[in-house]
């Protein structure tokens, strides 16, 4: 008996580390192309580990060689501002999750505890808008804004996501579900009106669930790029993978500078990577769905 569950107990974690080591290899192999030299990239692609490593990838994608000095390093010369669009993304991830969060809180607790004519309905209305596919928001939503004025504009960018998704809301009505009234009926005897409970009671209580929403709305804003392609694309509002997007398409007549994508690519992940690892232990205890102790 005992020798079974060892042998059940190593195929499990063999399967696990299994699964880690496909989860993490194309992210390791993408850091290994970042630091491989733009020249040896073809001859150099058999080997865990490059040959010359070197950080002259990341430093062209940062602006800090000039276009000589990336095209002698093997690039293609192209440049891109970093900087500029990184803040960009900064900016649209940050609001998107900020308000998106706040107003998913709002609607949740509405839909938990507050009762008004069609409450019911318009929940069910809710989380059917989870089988739509976002793909088919995006013609009407793009044909409002442009309608709005509003193209290339941090505005119209933000505006279709900025309220509210179903999938949010269903979330944070289960968390608030879970609080016991107790906690609210004692509020309100102490003359605690509905929204200082909500302000100073409930969302203080709803810690973990608010990060895990306004986390996973930050990863899914921060990587997204037809949106920002089609209503962003000026120089002034464009996003950090919209802007990887046309680093590559640089370089036409020659092979694709996968070098410095790569480095950029691994630079870009890193502000998102940062903040998981920091709030990543909440987050994890966010998952048991009580926040209650």
């Amino acid at each position: 008996m005992f020798s079974g569950l060892k042998i059940g107990r190593g195929v499990t974690w063999f399967a696990l580390i299994a699964a880690v080591v496909l989860t993490i290899f194309p992210f390791y192999w993408m850091v290994r192309t970042a630091l491989t030299p733009a020249a040896d990239l073809y001859s150099d692609s058999t080997g865990l580990w490059p040959q010359n490593p070197t950080l002259i990838n990341f430093a062209r994608i940062l602006g800090l060689v000039d276009a000589e000095q990336a095209r002698a390093a093997g690039g293609s010369g192209a440049q891109i501002d970093f900087l500029r669009y990184t803040i960009n993304s900064l900016v649209y991830s940050g609001l998107i999750a900020a308000v998106q969060t706040f107003c998913c809180a709002m609607a949740g607790y509405a839909f938990a505890r507050l009762r008004f004519p069609g409450r019911d309905l318009v929940f069910g209305i809710v989380v059917a808008a989870l089988m739509v596919p976002p793909i088919f928001t995006l013609l009407p939503n793009f044909v409002l804004v442009k309608q709005l004025g509003i193209l290339n504009t941090i505005p119209g960018m933000v505006l279709p996501s900025l309220l509210m998704t179903p999938f949010a809301v269903f979330f944070l009505r289960q968390f608030f579900l879970s609080i016991p009234r107790d906690v609210e009926e004692a509020a309100t005897l102490e003359g605690i009106s509905r929204w200082g409970m909500f302000w100073r009671i409930v969302l203080p209580m709803s810690r973990g669930p608010l990060i895990t929403i306004g986390l996973t709305t930050i990863v899914w804003s921060w990587k997204d790029y037809l949106w920002p392609l089609l209503v962003g694309k000026g120089e002034s509002t464009r996003v950090l993978t919209v802007g990887l997007g046309v680093f590559l398409q640089q370089s036409p007549n020659r092979a694709p500078d996968w070098s410095g994508l790569m480095a950029g690519s691994v630079l870009s992940i890193l502000p998102v990577l940062l903040l998981l690892v920091f709030l990543g232990r909440r987050l994890v205890q966010s998952m048991n769905f009580s926040g209650m102790k």
